[in-house]
């Protein structure tokens, strides 16, 4: 992608000056918004590492970079739509996002969305996604307590709708 073209990420910015300096690692995102549209812009563009080192660092090691790698080679990345945050700005350490992610599988063309409510943690100054599949290395159940810590069942909580 050359800073011309407009960022994946649906910010109406090119590239170059939007997701790309934290793909690059000249920046951190500021806020948990910027973390998912940035993880987004990221899935459009097949950067695995950067899907990776942006869950929280506990759960990277229960990632399996085959299955990332597939899905991203799997699918082209339509649109993003932020539907709604609660907290996750720079004064924050907690927060979610939920957006609506637009998508086209290439096998054989059909087009779907996915609606998710995403947490978010920073830590050391850093924000990172939580992955709730991934916090023990074993599925969550429903009424099991979230692994993003908020106290509440995962089902009342991150689980996605």
């Amino acid at each position: 992608m050359t800073e011309q073209h407009n960022c994946p990420c649906g910010t109406d910015t090119a590239y170059d000056d939007c997701c790309a300096r934290f793909h690059r690692g000249d920046a951190r995102p500021e806020t948990a918004e910027r973390l998912m549209r940035s993880r987004y812009s990221a899935w459009a563009l097949g950067l695995i590492d950067y899907i990776i080192t942006t869950t929280r660092p506990n759960q990277q090691r229960y990632l399996q970079r085959k299955a990332l790698e597939d899905w991203a080679d799997a699918t082209e990345w339509l649109q993003l739509e932020i539907v709604d945050t609660d907290q996750g700005q720079t004064g924050d350490t907690t927060g979610e996002v939920e957006f609506r992610a637009t998508y086209r599988l290439k096998a054989n063309g059909k087009t779907d969305v996915h609606q998710e409510r995403s947490s978010f943690i920073r830590e050391e100054g850093q924000w990172f996604f939580i992955d709730p599949t991934s916090a023990t290395g074993t599925n969550i159940g429903r009424n099991d307590p979230c692994p993003c810590g908020s106290g509440k069942k995962y089902k009342k909580c991150c689980l996605t709708k």
